[in-house]
């Protein structure tokens, strides 16, 4: 995990390091009024701190290197080097950001002016409750039916759940956000779920049942167009795993032993058919949290983490990139070694002890 996570790290560095603009060209865009986009902050604290250091005057002397410096003085974009911690090589940059990352110190947000650790913090609710409720109601929703569809392989049933799974698969979430919202938040037709936000105006007013069902409330849309566009490969990969397990010569001699197809599915070809499935869900979860919410948060006016990363990419905000790549890669590290070990919960014949050739 130490290595992977170090190579990481440095790929996204180099990659960011030759990526096109940076924060020094965005602070001189929103100077010189041409900063565009949605996220532009333009007089952002970040901005506001530096301009108070600009001396006025016209270059005199030599061209920059930042993209639209032309005309400004050289001892200001001198400053705002220094301040942004340009003034050193690539190489001890990254060094530096790794012995602080190490002991979580993720520094501060160039354009927030706030720690990125409070951002982060900040963001995590809705990106949870997002990612956890969507990955629990598609296990709930895919096992099920991917157990009943091996069963009835060949079935009517089998042939028009296969038919909805794969205009599920095929109309990706964000449509399905889109239409639901015409549907049910106030659009052409009904108007019973809230159209943005996690909570409402008045959710430290409601009780403890009042919050909970609030909470629930909002939930339902995005979730929802989450959970529809997310069960198919599940579902299949679960059939998929039952089928090769019915097959198996175990499966024919319970069932000439004279054990109820219950107790065989159940008894028998569960635990082997779920191994891979349920081996999967921490993989899963984190595959949902961080990179499936990002067209729903914009859509639901959800401030969570895709938001937050998306927004750091526009604007260049070094810390926030950075940090949330060591983060997510860190946390699905973590979930792919609880995957691992839970291949050793669900059958104990598992281990990972080395053997001798």
């Amino acid at each position: 995990m130490i290595p992977t996570l170090f190579g990481i790290m440095v790929l996204n560095f180099v990659v960011v390091q030759f990526a096109p603009g940076g924060p020094i060209e965005q602070i001189i865009a929103e100077i010189q009024g041409t900063a565009v986009g949605a996220t532009a902050r333009i007089g952002g604290s970040g901005s506001g701190d530096v301009t108070t250091g600009q001396s006025g005057g016209p270059s005199t002397g030599g061209e920059s290197a930042y993209r639209g410096a032309q005309g400004l003085d050289p001892q200001f974009i001198a400053e705002l080097e220094k301040q942004f911690g340009f003034d050193k090589p690539a190489h001890e940059r990254f060094f530096l950001m790794i012995k602080n990352y190490l002991v979580f110190d993720f520094g501060t947000s160039y354009f927030r002016d706030e720690t990125v650790v409070n951002l982060v913090l900040e963001k995590m609710p809705v990106s949870i409750s997002l990612g956890l409720w969507t990955t629990l109601l598609v296990y709930l929703i895919s096992i099920p039916l991917g157990i009943r569809k091996a069963v009835k392989d060949g079935s009517r049933f089998d042939i028009w759940t296969s038919s909805l799974i794969i205009i599920g698969n095929a109309i990706p979430s964000f449509l399905f956000a889109v239409a639901l919202i015409v549907l049910f938040a106030g659009g052409s037709y009904f108007d019973w779920f809230p159209l943005r936000g996690l909570t409402s105006e008045n959710f430290d007013e409601l009780s403890l049942l009042g919050k909970i069902g609030d909470y629930f409330w909002h939930l339902v849309l995005p979730v929802s167009a989450m959970v529809i566009g997310g069960f198919a490969a599940l579902t299949q990969l679960t059939k998929n795993s039952f089928l090769d397990q019915i097959s198996q010569q175990y499966v024919l001699t319970a069932r000439a032993k004279g054990l109820s197809e219950r107790r065989v599915l159940y008894g028998h070809v569960f635990r082997n058919a779920m191994l891979i499935v349920i081996a999967g869900f921490p993989s899963a979860f984190i595959g949902i949290l961080f990179t499936g919410s990002l067209l729903i948060e914009v859509i639901f006016s959800l401030d969570g983490l895709g938001l937050l990363g998306f927004e750091a990419a526009i604007n260049r905000d070094y810390p926030v990139i950075f940090a949330t790549v060591y983060v997510f890669a860190l946390l699905g590290l973590i979930m792919n070694l609880i995957g691992d070990l839970t291949y050793t919960l669900i059958d104990p014949r598992i281990d990972f002890e080395a053997r001798e050739a």
